[in-house]
């Protein structure tokens, strides 16, 4: 008997609503974050010849990264099919059956994981990082604008958190994830066809690093210089992140990283401006 034919894992039909459904939270998030964006690119925007007025460049941009995105949320759909993973209680749902005990057994714990996430952030940022940065940007004579320094608006963080929770979550963890999860499962994989424990963690390892260096353009359009120092400290505070969403979502699902890292993101961009007065 062919063990791998028999114990392979059983493929679901293509659900084309749960891709309709990412895309338009796709579509929301990106519309949501566009004031925190803006606050952040301020200072370049100020300076920048555009192409075309603002009010035209960003829809277009909306409607191109929505594209962008939904082609990718429909690639990981099919390879997380494939190996296991996905969004399995908004598959339920779907359904009609919702399986309320996993979103019971994963909410908790995933807000929990993503506050403390945050808190190591801020404490890193500000005991390791920060002080070796202010020194950097006076050595070449930075001055950074306020939203660069942090100083953007908790109403405008409480939006962006809806990118960073859904959208930053099908790319890094939902498309990156599972295509390393797939390419690790042919050299690390269990009896039912699923990616070993060794794949997974290679490949949240790899796509927690993605989820530092995406941070980079925001960082380098608010004016930080792109050195050692800085490019280091995205990919350790952001990955730091990035492997607890990651577990998450290979636990427990999809929702669950977007519910870890929403929960993250409202501490870093909500409640941290509120207590330093912003």
């Amino acid at each position: 008997m062919n063990s791998e034919t028999s114990n392979a894992i059983a493929r679901k039909p293509y659900n084309w609503r749960l891709l309709g459904i990412l895309v338009i939270m796709v579509l929301v998030s990106v519309i949501l974050v566009t004031p925190y964006s803006l606050s952040l690119q301020s200072a370049t925007l100020a300076t920048a010849k555009l192409p075309m007025p603002l009010i035209i460049l960003v829809p277009i941009q909306w409607l191109e990264t929505t594209i962008l995105y939904g082609i990718l949320a429909a690639i990981g759909l099919l390879i997380a099919n494939r190996i296991g993973l996905g969004m399995p209680f908004i598959e339920s749902w779907l359904a009609g059956k919702p399986d309320w005990a996993r979103a019971r057994k994963f909410a908790l714990p995933a807000i929990i994981a993503g506050v403390a996430a945050a808190i190591v952030i801020i404490i890193l940022d500000a005991g390791v990082f920060g002080p070796q940065l202010v020194l950097d940007l006076q050595r070449l004579g930075i001055k950074l604008p306020a939203a660069a320094a942090g100083a953007v608006p908790a109403w405008e963080g409480f939006l962006a958190s809806f990118y960073g929770g859904t959208t930053e979550e099908i790319l890094l963890r939902l498309f990156a994830l599972s295509l390393f999860a797939w390419i690790g499962r042919f050299v690390n994989r269990t009896p039912d066809g699923r990616p070993g424990q060794a794949a997974l963690w290679v490949a949240n390892i790899l796509a927690a690093i993605l989820f530092g260096l995406g941070h980079l353009p925001a960082t380098a359009a608010a004016g930080l210089p792109m050195d050692t120092l800085v490019i280091t400290r995205a990919i350790v505070l952001n990955g730091l992140a990035g492997l607890v969403f990651g577990w998450f979502y290979w636990k427990h699902g999809l929702e669950a990283a977007m519910v870890s890292h929403f929960s993250a993101d409202i501490v870093l961009h909500v409640i941290l401006p509120l207590l330093t007065g912003y």
